[in-house]
């Protein structure tokens, strides 16, 4: 538990009643309020300013390496490096459509903190993370008088994650601006349906661009239309610039998607209508890169310094498959408590098994699972404990938090928490535990 959450908690409790009532009290935008309100935690979280800073830099670092996986083990073989992760060719096709083998930094780095420092348990890359509205929260909770004075005094600040975004598409959408002196038109799109399940987050991430100064147009990849230029358009407008919200995964599962893609491709690799970030990214997203990484066989291709960096901010994670050695099934059974089972090209902590909420049958059944579909086995990060106070109730609960770092081009672009109790399972996250809020992040110290 940090200082600073102590005494959050204990003027909340001595009849503060501002900072206890902070997020119900602050002017949050609307459409972000109608979409997220319900699922923010009762106030904000406190991390170390120049921890996270340091931690921010080391996963900077790991994705350098990342990205040079398939140069460094696959002599630049880019289908050996994705039949490595387990890719059907098809899905590899799609990936290395409009791919030129550097994939934008626009990233999100899920993390535990286990008392002594961080330890990253996931690495979202490409456009289609989420969270980038978050920082608007930060601005209204610091509209709240009570709040902004016990801000002041300890001196929090954050960083405005949809400030650095919106500076990364500017800069991005400028080469196909006439003159380069207008804002670029945006497209925000989805793949098929995407947006009957997505539409309230879309909204959200729509209005703090708003707040930015960029115009974002919401819609799916079938209703993009290719003008007699090669620009492409939605609804009519012209865009300069699409951000992706979509996977290959998605264009996949319709069989229909690939094909109705290939325009938003021809516009990017013909200059019109730059594409962002290209599906190149999930080459790198998939947890078997991770693996990789962490994967003794790969040692000899990193230094010293690239082997420590993965021993400092990795968890111990290996790649279960059909190949799989009979050596690193026994560990995996005999270290069951220890280790959690992910698909590598999962989300959400969907279809994840945590070893020691299984029994010894489940787990065995969870291996076999894991062997035959493809997972990560990762050494299980023990979170240290927080102070939440029940504005309700005033119960004092404690809480454990995915911290989620956000990269671009410029680096460290800010975070937020994804927060559950410390007694409510093994996964925090919305889409598979109802218990699951989130939470504006500030930096102290």
């Amino acid at each position: 538990m940090t200082q600073l959450s102590r005494i959050y908690v204990d003027e909340c409790r001595n009849g503060n009643e501002g900072l206890r009532d902070v997020v119900a009290r602050a002017a949050l935008p609307p459409v972000y309020g109608g979409a997220w309100r319900r699922h923010l935690l009762p106030r904000p979280w406190f991390v170390d300013a120049e921890e996270t800073a340091v931690f921010a830099r080391d996963v900077e670092d790991l994705f350098a390496l990342l990205v040079s996986l398939p140069d460094r083990l696959f002599d630049g073989d880019r289908e050996r490096y994705a039949a490595a992760l387990g890719l059907a060719p098809r899905h590899t096709a799609l990936l290395r459509r409009s791919a030129d083998g550097h994939p934008a930094k626009l990233a999100r780095a899920d993390a535990y903190h286990d008392g002594r420092g961080y330890r990253l348990l996931e690495f979202n890359i490409g456009s289609e993370i989420g969270g980038m509205d978050m920082a608007v929260c930060n601005a209204a909770l610091l509209g709240v008088p009570e709040f902004s004075d016990f801000a002041a005094s300890h001196g929090l600040q954050y960083v405005d994650t949809a400030a650095r975004l919106a500076e990364d598409l500017r800069e991005r959408a400028r080469p196909v601006l006439p003159g380069g002196s207008v804002e670029p038109v945006i497209g925000l799109v989805e793949g098929h349906r995407g947006v009957a399940s997505y539409g309230p987050l879309m909204r959200s991430m729509r209005e703090a661009m708003a707040m930015q100064g960029l115009d974002l147009r919401i819609g799916e990849v079938g209703q993009l239309r290719t003008r007699s230029d090669g620009k492409l358009t939605l609804d009519g407008a012209p865009l300069d610039l699409v951000l992706r919200n979509f996977g290959a995964s998605q264009l996949l599962d319709d069989p229909a998607g690939p094909e109705v893609a290939e325009q938003l491709f021809r516009a990017h690799d013909a200059g019109r209508t730059v594409l962002f970030t290209t599906l190149e990214s999930g080459l790198y997203a998939h947890k078997n890169a991770l693996a990789m990484l962490s994967d003794p066989r790969s040692a000899d291709a990193f230094d010293d310094a690239e082997r420590e960096l993965v021993e400092r901010v990795l968890p111990w994670s290996r790649t279960l498959g059909p190949a799989a050695p009979e050596a690193l099934l026994a560990e995996c059974h005999e270290r069951r408590e220890e280790l959690i089972l992910k698909p590598g090209a999962g989300h959400g902590g969907l279809d994840t098994f945590a070893g020691w909420e299984c029994s010894d049958a489940e787990w065995r059944a969870a291996l076999a699972t894991a062997v035959e579909r493809g997972y990560v086995v990762q050494e299980r990060v023990t979170p240290r404990t927080e102070p939440v106070l029940d504005p309700t109730t005033r119960a004092v609960e404690e809480c454990i938090a995915v911290l989620g770092i956000f990269l671009t081009s410029r680096g460290f672009a800010g975070a937020h928490a994804r927060v559950n109790r410390a007694d409510g399972g093994a996964i925090v996250g919305l889409s598979s535990n109802p218990g699951t809020r989130i939470a504006c992040v500030f930096t102290h110290g």
